[in-house]
């Protein structure tokens, strides 16, 4: 009962208003004139919109969101790539729910669906695999997007195909890794960050190791934070201590949540099933090393290999900013199209259509 009661009292303190307000405070007196963080997870656009934190920094700092929610960062040739294996014969499409609705070139799932092709919403790509196992007569295929976080599951699931011997699954592979991008978005001549809020759920994965070269290459201060308002002040208060010591190092904020060495399992799940490739990303285009192919043993669990589809050439949806958003170098409501034309309910791009989109994060707080 003891436990029970401790562990109430530690979650009510992440909503702690005084510990919060003791927070924001230090954040007061330790900011520099100017300066511009971003956070890139899309758990963290949310938290941070929907808890109003942005209004309560200091005049001169700026909070960006950067490419941190997976459906958005996904490109429409990838997009018109999964619309193409919908139309392939005795296929069944298996997604996430918020891929349906994302528009490609022409089309998108939901519109395929309507249009009568098989497309399932599953919550793990688990849940592809005993699909795949009741109707051994249809092809499933897994659409496999996200970062660190959901690889390790996806690269488990082909493990356990192989050793049932299913012939029936494959996966299309459009999943990518952090720390690829964040150096192609602070080598953006257009953005000039000053630290990043570095994200929660990944780091549970890859640890703090592989963000070491922001600090110790481009000298740029990071901090793993948490999800609950408390951890976001907290994780934005060592920031500016960093910057107001004029120190640049990668910290933990996280602890309860981050080991600084990762999940060496679920890193060596990843590594034994794929190997990094190079990534297009929707706003900064291709990035080496930055994605996540399926190894050569596992060839035949590769979606595009096995059927080789037909994708329609690649039309970027007219006017949309996307890319200019997920960059941070725009914000969504800057973007001419939105609350206009584009609104979850007729979303233009992806940002629109995920929860963790900022475009939608926007719409429903700001």
């Amino acid at each position: 009962m003891e436990n029970e009661f401790d562990m109430q009292a530690e979650l009510s303190a992440f909503k702690d208003p005084k510990l919060a307000r003791g927070l924001i405070e230090s954040i007061a007196r330790l900011a520099p004139p100017e300066a511009t963080l971003m956070e890139v997870c899309g758990t963290h656009t949310v938290a941070i919109a929907r808890n109003g934190i942005r209004n309560l920094m200091p005049e001169g700092t700026r909070l960006a969101s950067g490419p941190g929610c997976p459906v958005c960062v996904t490109s429409n040739r990838d997009i018109d790539t999964v619309i193409a294996l919908a139309r392939t014969d005795n296929v069944t499409i298996a997604t996430f729910g918020d891929m349906t609705r994302v528009p490609g070139s022409t089309s998108s799932l939901l519109k395929e669906q309507a249009a009568g092709r098989s497309v399932q919403i599953v919550y793990s790509p688990l849940d592809a695999l005993t699909l795949a196992q009741q109707n051994p007569d249809r092809e499933i295929v897994f659409v496999g997007v996200g970062f660190e976080t959901t690889t390790p599951l996806v690269a488990m699931a082909i493990k356990r195909a192989a050793a049932a011997g299913l012939k029936n699954f494959s996966v299309f592979g459009a999943h990518k890794n952090m720390p690829g991008a964040l150096e192609a978005i602070i080598n953006d001549p257009q953005l000039k960050l000053d630290a990043l809020i570095l994200p929660g759920h990944v780091s549970t994965i890859i640890g703090a190791e592989p963000y070491k070269f922001l600090a110790e290459k481009y000298g740029i201060p990071g901090v793993i934070t948490g999800f609950e308002p408390v951890d976001v002040l907290q994780g934005i208060a060592m920031i500016m201590r960093q910057l107001h010591e004029g120190r640049a190092e990668i910290e933990i904020a996280y602890a309860r949540g981050v080991m600084p060495q990762g999940n060496p399992v679920a890193m060596a799940a990843i590594d034994e099933v794929f190997e990094t490739c190079t990534a297009l990303w929707r706003g900064l285009g291709e990035i080496p090393g930055s994605g996540y192919r399926i190894r050569e043993e596992f060839a035949q669990f590769d979606a595009v290999r096995r059927f080789n589809p037909q994708v329609e050439p690649t039309q970027d949806p007219k006017g949309c900013r996307c890319g200019d958003v997920l960059r941070g170098i725009m914000a969504p409501n800057e973007c001419p199209l939105f609350r206009r034309v584009c609104t979850p309910e007729n979303p233009v791009g992806p940002c629109m259509v995920s929860s963790e989109g900022s475009c939608a994060a926007y719409y429903r707080y700001y």
